[in-house]
């Protein structure tokens, strides 16, 4: 049976994991799943964001060398990746003249091959399982935008964050700009929505069945 570690960006995907995703994992036989912030920072000043991939691959690598029965993966944001040194995680510069559906395949296989070549030859690759969201939490949230509405009491929004998703072929791409990111669409519609109670109490009432396909 599998132990999952996840470095995430910030504690809405902290709890996400750790209230969501895990319970789901476990009746599919996981032994232990858990979430801890990247970089390991709880400072008010410092919670969250993408870490600089030289501390975000130390860390990765402190859990598979601590470890060697851990699986290891993450829960990033593309967009939020560092693209210039010396912060850059690998791949991320090149991906954006990629078209969008290869941009976070092509990353997730750049920071694997980096962490393989990191352990040496002795590394089994299966043990780290890199995942990049095209976006922040928030997107997934337009996956069903009726249970988002009603899961955060707001169920009269439910047809303008309807308008927004069918802007886009994918929740994930919900994007224009820092100041149009999902969860600043959010906070201009609904000012009182709390991160991170209230998105995974949406994310809960929508499923992850309907996340996924979407």
């Amino acid at each position: 049976m599998t132990r999952l570690f996840v470095l995430v960006e910030g504690e809405t995907e902290e709890t996400f994991v750790n209230d969501l995703l895990a319970p789901h994992l476990y009746r599919a036989s996981y032994l232990d799943v858990s979430a801890r912030l990247m970089g390991g920072q709880r400072q008010k000043s410092r919670r969250g964001g993408i870490r600089p991939w030289s501390e975000a691959r130390r860390g990765i690598e402190n859990q598979l060398r601590q470890d060697a029965g851990l699986v290891v993966t993450t829960m990033v944001d593309y967009y939020g990746l560092p693209t210039r040194a010396p912060g850059a995680w690998p791949g991320r510069a090149e991906a954006n003249r990629l078209p969008f559906p290869q941009r976070a395949a092509h990353v997730e296989n750049a920071i694997r091959t980096d962490v393989a070549t990191l352990m040496g030859n002795s590394f089994n690759p299966v043990r780290f399982v890199p995942y990049v969201m095209m976006h922040e939490f928030e997107a997934m949230l337009f996956s069903d935008c009726e249970k988002f509405a009603q899961a955060i009491y707001h169920p009269e929004l439910a047809d303008r964050f309807q308008e927004i998703r069918d802007g886009f072929n994918t929740p994930e791409e919900i994007n224009d700009s820092p100041e149009t990111a999902p969860s600043k669409r959010i906070e201009m519609l609904a000012p009182d929505y709390q991160k991170p109670v209230d998105g995974t109490a949406a994310a809960s009432e929508i499923g992850l069945t309907v996340i996924g396909q979407e």
